[in-house]
């Protein structure tokens, strides 16, 4: 049995291999806490990269509450196989999506695994997948530093950079440097800060209300000499239209020039690593 789970073990790192062989920039979104609209941010940079004409693949790794396939509006697609074994769901054009939420049958059914069957499944999603040549594949990390990024730290040897997502209260920045803290002990470099739930316009009289505070995920990558990408203002929209699982950046213009100039700034501090 143990000499048979080697030999499984083997084949599935050949797999993981190979598969990110095709694969250009691997890019891990994390958070020191939630809440903090990480899958969000996630969601609509993938988007943008694909609408940018970049092929993108978007994984969603949170096992125990997978909200992508709802913020695209594929909450009831299922896995399918094929004569080319198991693909990830076409989102987009561009866009290849995978998540735990495609496995499960019934969406309010809780996973309760320990560590070793997360790292197990996550194993599964990148190496038994056919994920195809991707110029980014964009991994949506579960809130915190527990097994989920680790797992994803191991099983990638190497990854791109890590984009830390923050809102702008004090509490929120308190976290920024315990991610910064987990990706520098993983040498996983940093591509920049995004500052999420910046300030609120309002829709009435135009008014702009900071109410989370404004400019504290700057100045944080200021403090840190680390790029700072950009920030997302609080909108009704990008709430409505995840919900709804609609493309943001179809529907409103603001949201679309943020994400449009983040990844931009994402794409430059990429390069200018590969420069050093």
């Amino acid at each position: 049995m143990q000499q048979k789970q080697m030999e499984e073990r083997k084949k599935q790192q050949e797999s993981i291999k190979k598969n990110l062989s095709q694969i250009k920039q691997v890019i891990v979104i994390l958070s020191g806490k939630g809440g903090v609209g990480k899958s969000t941010v996630s969601t609509n940079l993938a988007l943008t990269l694909a609408q940018q004409g970049h092929f993108v693949g978007l994984l969603d790794s949170d096992m125990h509450g997978p909200t992508i396939p709802t913020m695209l509006g594929l909450e009831n697609t299922r896995i399918m196989q094929s004569a080319d074994g198991l693909k990830p769901v076409q989102a987009t054009e561009n866009l290849k999506v995978l998540s735990m939420g495609f496995l499960i049958k019934n969406q309010d059914e809780a996973i309760i695994w320990r560590g070793p069957m997360k790292m197990g499944a996550i194993r599964q999603l990148i190496g038994d997948f056919n994920w195809g040549p991707l110029d980014y594949l964009i991994i949506d990390l579960p809130p915190g530093t527990g097994d989920e990024p680790l797992s994803i730290a191991q099983i990638i040897p190497k990854i791109t950079g890590a984009i830390i997502v923050t809102t702008p209260q004090d509490v929120a920045l308190v976290s920024v440097r315990k991610s910064i803290t987990f990706v520098n002990k993983l040498k996983i470099p940093v591509v920049g800060i995004i500052e999420n739930m910046s300030g609120f316009t309002c829709p009435h009289c135009g008014k702009k209300v900071d109410i989370f505070k404004t400019g504290g995920g700057k100045k944080a990558a200021e403090d840190l000499n680390l790029p700072f990408l950009g920030d997302i203002p609080l909108d009704p929209t990008i709430v409505e239209t995840g919900d709804s699982g609609t493309t943001t950046m179809i529907k409103d213009s603001t949201l679309s020039t943020s994400f449009e100039k983040i990844a931009e700034n994402v794409k430059k501090s990429i390069k200018d690593q590969e420069e050093k």
